[in-house]
């Protein structure tokens, strides 16, 4: 197995009739999926999401994939291919067409109509190629084949991508349940038919490659909630993803069968239910969707809610529904339905958000204590499938974070793939398939690109940190008139502190420690203002770690008298 090599250079030419692959995200991460094909001088890009921040990562909106590589190649571009309409897929398409707006962007019929939607906020206009399954589309020198596969949001795709240097399949995030709620399956005839031909490079989900087994049917979710429609006694408010529409056709059947009405709640759940209503991925009973406002006329136990807001993100309808902050008061009697998984680190906000709702009296109903919800991924089991159908020459696990990858690649050498064949590559490792073999060939840049209000990139891991300071440890402002003759101060200084500790008079110890720094600078013949700055700005610091063990950022003003 190959793994990254701390000292890996930039990667040297691609070699004639070669194919290189670069992930810029989605490797040792869940999100920001991106992977750029290189062959006979074109460029293919597959997928392009973001990254949502951590608690570490105030302010910042999303994360995108680093196009530092490719930003003086973009007119090499021959398409970008969306495998499935997910956020961390599709996220990042707006801001890699404002560097160049007339990349054609590949995708199935859902999917290009939820990357419209958004890209209408951004106000572009895409030039959009819709695909199926089963069809053939060259870009350049690579010929696509797009393969159906299931996945937690419908019209999902794998791409098969044909050039001279080999076959490479791509699955996209999959799973196989052979019960899904629209029929479709995960084609595994073409897998097969592709296996026969010849895969001579292998990118499969890692998702739940750590979880043994098979990932439950869809279908299986139904008893549950059926039962919580109609066994509650008041309303019902369920929470799913915005694009889960499968799980939320499974909630409006329920509501039917037991004489509930529904409503949407939240901006994107209303957009995209609309959406996939009007391309027929929803089937909605006449008369059963009605607006907020209808609910008022009707008894409680008549009314079920759908909201986003299922992994306690601050802004969404639950949160601020368990925060007394939404025109939805939560009561006893309510039961509140989480229809979806806990995306890994959100753990503590969705627990928060959960002991609030049960604070207001409602019956709160989750994975952890019902069949409310099933992975969208492949597990273990079905991973292991693909590879015996595959018999893949090459592997390179994507979509996931470092265990994921880990665990996924084992799977392939216990299927027989031979070690030296599987390729473990990060953000930005460059993998090169030449004559048949997969090996890392060098890095690329692919750093975190923070999106912050209208600012993309300007927000660095410097203001980041300085943000966490001011989070964690206040900022105290010093203002110093010193006498440009002598040197010193010419009366005492003023101390502004912010979310830091104490009083006025807990600075009257710092008095002394910046005459001090100011008579060492005299002394040296120091007079310049900006470096009188870092001298106190230094000597605050020290002072301030001394007495009081905390590291407030110090913002050191020195006037002339």
């Amino acid at each position: 197995m190959s793994h990254p090599h701390p000292g890996l250079k930039p990667p040297p030419p691609l070699p004639e009739g070669g194919l290189r692959v670069v992930a810029l995200g989605g490797l040792g991460e869940i999100g920001r999926n991106m992977t750029v094909f290189e062959h006979a001088g074109k460029l293919l890009v597959v997928d392009c999401g973001v990254l949502f921040p951590e608690e570490t990562q105030p302010g910042v909106d999303v994360i995108l994939p680093d196009f530092t590589s490719i930003r003086d190649r973009l007119d090499d571009i021959v398409a970008v291919v969306l495998t499935h309409g997910h956020e961390d897929h599709i996220g990042g398409v707006p801001y890699l067409l404002r560097e160049r707006r007339d990349i054609p962007v590949v995708g199935s019929k859902l999917t290009l109509a939820f990357l419209e939607a958004k890209l209408k906020e951004h106000r572009i206009q895409p030039r959009s190629v819709r695909v199926k399954e089963g069809e053939r589309r060259r870009f350049g020198p690579f010929d696509c084949e797009f393969v159906a596969v299931n996945h937690s949001i419908p019209d999902g795709l794998a791409v098969a991508i044909r050039t001279a240097a080999g076959l490479v399949l791509h699955t996209g995030d999959f799973k196989m349940d052979q019960f899904p709620l629209d029929d479709r399956i995960t084609d595994l005839r073409a897998f097969a038919r592709l296996g026969e031909e010849g895969v001579d490079l292998f990118l499969t989900d890692s998702t739940n490659a750590e979880v043994p087994g098979f990932t439950t049917s869809e279908r299986e979710l139904n008893p549950a909630i059926e039962q919580v429609m109609r066994t509650s006694p008041r309303r019902v408010i369920v929470s799913s993803f915005a694009s889960h529409v499968h799980r939320i056709q499974q909630v409006l059947d329920a509501a039917q069968q037991n004489g509930r009405k529904v409503a949407f709640v939240g901006r994107s759940m209303v957009r995209n239910m609309g959406i996939a209503r009007e391309l027929g991925y929803l089937t909605v009973p006449p008369g059963l969707v009605v607006e907020t406002k209808e609910l008022e006329k009707l008894p409680d136990h008549r009314i079920a809610l759908v909201c986003t807001g299922s992994q306690g993100e601050p802004m969404a309808a639950l949160s601020r529904m368990a925060n007394r902050d939404h025109m939805i008061r939560i009561g006893e009697g309510d039961t509140v339905l989480l229809a979806s998984s806990l995306i890994p680190g959100n753990e503590s906000a969705i627990y928060r958000v959960i002991n609030g709702l049960t604070r207001w009296g409602a019956n709160v109903v989750h994975k952890g204590n019902a069949k409310v919800h099933v992975s969208g991924h492949a597990s273990a089991g079905e991973l292991v499938y693909c590879y015996n159908i595959v018999k893949p020459r090459n592997v390179m696990p994507v979509h996931g974070e470092w265990k994921h990858l880990r665990a996924n690649a084992d799977l392939a050498i216990r299927t027989g793939v031979d070690p030296d064949r599987v390729v473990i590559a990060e953000d930005g490792v460059v993998v090169d398939l030449v004559d048949g073999r997969a090996s890392i060939t060098g890095k690329v840049p692919a750093g975190y690109v923070y999106v912050d209000g209208m600012t993309v990139g300007g927000a660095t891991e410097a203001s980041l940190k300085d943000r966490r300071t001011l989070a964690e440890e206040g900022v105290v402002t010093v203002v110093a008139i010193v006498d440009a003759d002598t040197g010193a101060l010419a009366e005492p200084p003023d101390f502004l502190a912010r979310g830091f500790v104490h009083d006025q008079a807990t600075f009257e110890a710092a008095v002394p420690v910046i005459e001090k720094a100011l008579a060492a600078a005299a002394e040296e013949g120091i007079g310049d203002a900006h470096q009188l700055e870092q001298l106190i700005a230094r000597a605050v610091a020290n002072w301030a770690f001394r007495s009081y063990r905390r590291k407030p950022l110090i913002i050191p003003v020195i006037i002339d008298a």
